[in-house]
């Protein structure tokens, strides 16, 4: 009898099936450090314990992909150790900020099964939920991964595809207990727009750029326990390289956007996102952002609903003519921040 997880394949699920991920992880101010060293993260409130107090806060909560990353990491082995790809995100919720020394898990449930036509893999939706300590959901996503089949004459599951909402509404957004702007100090902050000062369909350009090294983005998706073989054995793809965490390139690109961004302190929700391209090491990515909407959330507290664009090449560019994703594109990011109105 084996003892060793292969991991699930295509076949392995079914709809409706509910899965504890293991295993629990505290976080603690070393993952606020080591992320800060592998990713330019400037925002203030993340950066600093005096600035968050000033906000309302308790203290400086823990990054807010930080938390997606840790949770996401806990169901690489369960949803993704054989996947071929991950192909997107919607209707993720941040429920309530996460502080050191909070300790989470993630439990994700199976909405949506689709076999591809080349009998070889298929397509898995889960939400996903991520709880600390005391079982409070603190991230709520749901993701959809291609995964191989172990057995390619496995009959094809009923296919279920879910039906996702486009948008978070602003009404659904979570602002963090206490969170006020009221004495909020944009000269510490870095900038100083308001929500006021970005106008719906206003594109900036982030300007600056991150090479990405090997070593980097392979410590960096060790600290997340992600555990994708593409990640780490480069005998696991046939060309022979490490394939870039889709995570590692949203902390770049969200880090990148400080620059023009610096207020929008928060991420409340994750629209929707595509990793349109794959990554590798060696890759200089940079980022540009576009305002889709702009909503009040609260008194003094405004969301800005973002795309957020990683690539390789020039700003602004998204699309060919044929309406496919420009090869240099690497991330597609629709999200909404929370932001001094």
């Amino acid at each position: 009898m084996t003892k060793t997880n292969p991991g699930r394949f295509f076949e392995d699920y079914t709809i409706g099936q509910t899965i504890r991920h293991a295993v629990p992880r505290t976080v603690a101010e070393g993952e606020r450090a080591l992320y800060t060293a592998l990713y330019p993260q400037r925002f203030a409130v993340a950066s600093s314990d005096a600035f968050a107090l000033e906000c309302g806060l308790d203290g400086s909560p823990i990054d807010d992909l930080i938390t997606f990353h840790t949770v996401f990491g806990k169901t690489v082995p369960d949803i993704s150790l054989n996947a071929v790809a991950n192909l997107g995100y919607a209707e993720g919720r941040f429920l309530q900020s996460v502080f050191p020394g909070d300790t989470l898990r993630s439990e994700s449930e199976v909405i949506g099964l689709k076999q591809n036509s080349n009998g070889k893999s298929g397509v898995v939706w889960v939400r996903t939920t991520g709880l600390n300590q005391s079982d409070e959901p603190v991230l709520s996503y749901v993701r959809w991964v291609m995964v191989r089949k172990r057995d390619v004459d496995a009959p094809a599951p009923e296919t279920v595809i879910p039906d996702l909402a486009d948008v978070v509404p602003p009404e659904a957004l979570i602002v963090p207990e206490g969170l006020t702007f009221d004495s909020y100090d944009f000269a510490l902050a870095g900038e100083p727009h308001r929500a006021a000062d970005y106008e719906i369909g206003e594109r900036i350009d982030h300007v600056d750029g991150v090479t990405i090294e090997e070593a980097e983005h392979m410590l960096a998706t060790r600290l997340w326990q992600n555990t994708a073989k593409v990640h780490f054995d480069a005998t696991h793809r046939e060309d022979g390289r490490r394939l870039i965490y889709g995570g590692h390139i949203i902390s770049l690109a969200r880090a990148l956007s400080f620059n023009g961004l610096a207020n929008a302190q928060m991420i409340a929700a994750i629209n929707g996102g595509a990793h349109a391209n794959p990554c590798f090491a060696g890759d200089t990515v940079r980022a540009w952002s576009e305002v889709l909407d702009r909503a009040q959330v609260a008194p003094g507290i405004a969301a800005l609903r973002l795309r957020l664009v990683a690539t390789r090449g020039a700003a602004f560019a998204l699309r060919g003519e044929d309406g496919k994703y420009l090869p240099d594109v690497l991330l597609d990011l629709d999200y909404w921040a929370l932001i001094p109105a």
